[in-house]
């Protein structure tokens, strides 16, 4: 999900150049055990991918609009011994291409699509989180002999729900960084930890996440990506694309957070927003949302995950939440 607000992003384009060229300031990061990783050519442009191995079945992770693979990178080294597991930078996200266009959700899941034909994956079991829960429910719906099993993280929403939406994008505005948040590395991940993760403890895979998420220009300003028109015309497919559950034939894992945004930021005003959005309009989006999986989705195993914010979900607690995804790979289909 996106870290930044969108009206404030500004132009970047994505880069190639290795994790300890992206960090500026006094801190350079080099990941210790990175994963395998290669661009494929796919749908007219070049998709950057994350490969942790493993000899199980493949499972291919969808990360949310505004983020990267690196997302993935603590939960998978949780699950490697299970499956292969594979994530990409969706189009204008991380190290993939930013083409002008299109941004539509018909592309966006044949880029997926053609990813898995590249890679010579037939089937397997697909993971989206926040906005990947648009692509893996459009592709089990349009493939389903492709799709073994679903696992929505934090993503069994319909986002294109107009009340819903537009509070959400006001949401985003005052949860945004600041001018000052985007100096330093430093100083955007004290902002990114605050704004989206509350508790939940730093890791090396964050921090992989975070040179990605955010990257440096000659200056060592930082700068979102994707860039600013990428993000307005995902956001806008974002809130246009409407989910059919119905035509999903695959088992379904749907795990929510308890709350959105970390409810204790430290400026008082912010606080109280953030709560109110929480309380006003969260609440009852996701008990409606849990309704609807329920009601179009027989069968699907719905688990609402304690203490966890919408990105923290997937980043806290990383062995614990491997265990369930397990759990349900062990579990008949029903």
């Amino acid at each position: 999900m996106s870290n930044s607000e969108p009206q404030s992003r500004e132009a970047n384009g994505s880069s190639d150049q290795g994790r300890s060229d992206m960090a500026q300031g006094p801190a350079p990061f080099t990941d210790p055990t990175p994963p395998r990783s290669a661009f494929a050519a796919v749908n007219g442009i070049k998709l950057y991918y994350l490969d942790w191995g493993g000899s199980g079945p493949p499972l291919v992770m969808v990360h949310g609009i505004g983020d990267n693979p690196h997302v993935f990178d603590d939960l998978a080294s949780h699950l490697r011994d299970s499956f292969r597991i594979i994530a990409y930078a969706r189009r204008a996200h991380g190290r993939s291409d930013a083409p002008a266009g299109p941004y539509d959700g018909a592309t966006l899941v044949e880029d997926l699509r053609q990813l898995l034909d590249t890679l010579g994956i037939q089937r397997t079991s697909l993971v989206g989180w926040s906005m990947g829960g648009n692509e893996i429910t459009a592709f089990a719906g349009q493939y389903p002999d492709r799709v073994d099993r679903l696992v929505y993280l934090e993503a069994g929403y319909d986002w294109s729900r107009p009340a819903f939406f537009n509070a959400f994008v006001d949401a985003l505005a005052v949860n945004s960084p600041g001018a000052t948040d985007v100096l330093s590395v430093d100083a955007f991940r004290a902002w990114y930890r605050e704004a989206w993760l509350g508790e939940a403890p730093w890791s090396l895979g964050l921090e992989a996440y975070l040179r990605d998420v955010a990257q440096p220009d000659a200056m060592g300003k930082l700068h979102p990506v994707p860039n600013e028109k990428a993000f307005a015309a995902l956001l806008e497919t974002l809130g246009s694309w409407q989910r059919d559950y119905r035509k999903v034939r695959a088992p379904a894992l749907v795990l929510y957070a308890t709350a959105f945004f970390p409810l204790d930021p430290s400026d008082a005003a912010l606080a109280q927003k953030v709560r109110d959005f929480e309380q006003n309009t969260m609440v009852p989006f996701r008990a409606a949302s849990m309704e609807r999986i329920r009601r179009e989705l027989p069968g699907a195993k719905v688990l609402q995950l304690s203490g966890r914010t919408h990105m923290s979900i997937g980043v806290e607690k990383t062995e614990e939440l491997a265990v369930i995804i397990r759990d349900f790979w062990s579990s008949p289909v029903r």
